[in-house]
């Protein structure tokens, strides 16, 4: 069928055409289907949505990229045709169905997924058969290589590279932005790329943008790497592991991460890491509550691991409450680098946190005690100093001060009603106020904790500050804060509760509910 091009103002990160209802009738295809359209010698395929006013019978309307994609122009005449689907769609159906996939039918979908060939209902498909069935480890290996090999890597060929990723759940954890110096440091290569907040008030990424660019090209990573042995950049910016981007557009909404596995360990291997600490929080709010559930965890991520060459050492840290006390970009970044330029006065969770995954990756380097080592590097003001060589490296400011880092003007104090101890503080809550008061996308916006968990507490103390930049989020999110249980003071509890056998034996009566 012969049909009138029409040029759309719509982008579209794959291929999409509007075919007018009478058109796609008489070709025999519905709305998410696929044409193949044909102008001079180029072909595309391409998506189907049906309208029936924006194109008229006899024309089909052309989104951006498939415009570019052809080199075409309005009112030209394009051979439109009926196209199969993709045969990955028949493997997505297959894990529906709950069966196994191998390796083909698994680098088949990534593949297409990369490639813009499977709409986002069929994305959406592929997630949910993986959360509902599950994957076995050769899988979820399959998915790791797949994902690392449709997007580029990065290769510093002779240098052996080290890594960290933490699986998150804890508000305020900016300490890749310690840990990185202190790796890079000792001498080893790290070239860490992070992600921006998808739930949290801040991705390590919308931190050190605080100090420095992030996204930066796979050539300019390498610059900087070669140049300071670190980076902390955006990971979107250098298209490593792209599959994966893809993938969290879809899990987001649905809150759901069954590609959790896969994704760490493509990101890896996407720079060629051999040797990977894993930060697993643990504790209540967050997503690993209990020792059990870290090690079954931890366990998975040692065995894939194997099964791609790369030596993993899984770390339990304490998530029970925000690291450090800043929480939003701004406030974490300024945190860190007061942490590096004076240890002793700087957040002490925060370096026992950092130095301890530090120690992991140099003790696989052959240093005995990692951690003696990763805290006189901090001591020795090595890290702080590696700090400001990356933060110059990627275009930053080297000078910059933590009088720079600026919260936003609207502020608020949240007093105690009474004395004890901080019994409780909520990490979701802690989460939820700080991004209602704009952060991560005002990165001058979140909360600076002024009290942790078992500090002692006067009636009238200050437990937390709130920091925003526009009117309206600050009075949301002030409103919340205090709607909310973010922290818990009173009395401290005692470990013993009760004796046996009592003091005078008394008949005691108890019911067992089913």
């Amino acid at each position: 069928m012969l049909l009138r091009t029409k040029f759309l103002e719509l982008e579209a990160e794959k291929p999409i055409v509007i075919l007018n209802k009478d058109d796609a009738d008489d070709l025999g295809v519905k709305p998410l289907e696929r044409v193949e359209i044909s102008f001079k010698r180029k072909k595309i395929i391409a998506i189907v949505n049906v309208a029936e006013r924006i194109v008229r019978e006899g024309e089909i309307g052309l989104y951006e990229e498939i415009q570019e994609e052809l080199d075409i122009k309005p009112d030209e005449r394009v051979s439109v045709a009926a196209a199969a689907p993709p045969v990955s769609l028949a493997f997505i159906k297959k894990k529906l169905n709950g069966q196994t996939l191998d390796d083909k039918e698994i680098y088949s979908i990534i593949e297409d997924t990369v490639n813009h060939k499977l709409s986002d209902i069929e994305i959406t498909a592929f997630v949910t058969s993986l959360y509902n069935h599950g994957t076995t480890m050769n899988e979820t290996a399959s998915l790791s290589r797949a994902i690392t090999e449709t997007g580029r890597t990065l290769d510093l060929r002779t240098k052996e590279i080290y890594d960290k990723h933490s699986i998150g759940g804890c508000p305020g954890d900016k300490t890749s932005i310690v840990f990185v110096p202190i790796v890079a440091a000792a001498g080893l290569t790290i070239p860490k790329t992070s992600s921006r907040a998808i739930t949290s008030p801040a991705g390590t990424a919308d931190r050190f943008e605080c100090l420095a660019p992030v996204e930066l090209t796979l050539e300019e990573v390498r610059r900087v790497v070669n140049k300071t042995n670190g980076c902390l950049v955006w990971g979107g910016s250098v298209d490593l592991a792209p599959a994966d981007d893809i993938f969290i557009k879809i899990e987001y909404p649905l809150s759901i991460d069954p590609f959790l596995l896969p994704s760490v360990m493509s990101k890896k291997k996407a720079v060629n890491a051999k040797y990977v600490v894993i930060d697993i929080p643990t504790g209540r709010e967050s997503k690993v509550s209990t020792n059990e559930e870290f090690e079954l965890l931890a366990g998975k991520f040692i065995d894939i691991g194997k099964k791609l060459n790369m030596k993993i050492n899984c770390v339990s840290t304490l998530g029970e409450q925000p690291i450090g006390h800043a929480v939003g970009p701004v406030l974490e970044a300024r945190e860190a680098l007061q942490t590096l330029m004076n240890h002793r006065k700087g957040a002490k969770d925060l370096i026992d946190k950092a130095t301890t995954l530090a120690g992991v990756l140099l003790e696989f380097s052959g240093v005995k005690n990692g951690k003696k080592a990763a805290l006189h590097i901090v001591n020795t003001g090595k890290a702080y100093k590696k700090l400001r060589e990356i933060i110059e490296a990627q275009g930053g400011n080297p000078d910059v001060k933590p009088s720079d880092l600026v919260p936003g003007p609207k502020t608020a104090e949240f007093k105690s009603a009474c004395s004890g101890r901080v019994l409780w503080i909520s990490n979701k809550d802690v989460d939820i106020i700080a991004r209602d008061a704009g952060a991560p996308k005002d990165k001058e916006a979140g909360m600076v904790i002024m009290k942790k968990l078992g500090d002692k507490v006067k009636r009238g103390d200050v437990l937390f500050k709130l920091y925003a930049r526009k009117t309206g989020k600050f009075n949301r999110a002030l409103k919340l804060a205090e709607e909310l249980d973010i922290m818990r003071v009173g009395k401290e509890r005692k470990m013993e509760l009760e004796k046996l056998p009592a003091k005078k034996e008394e008949e005691k009566y108890f019911i067992l509910e089913r």
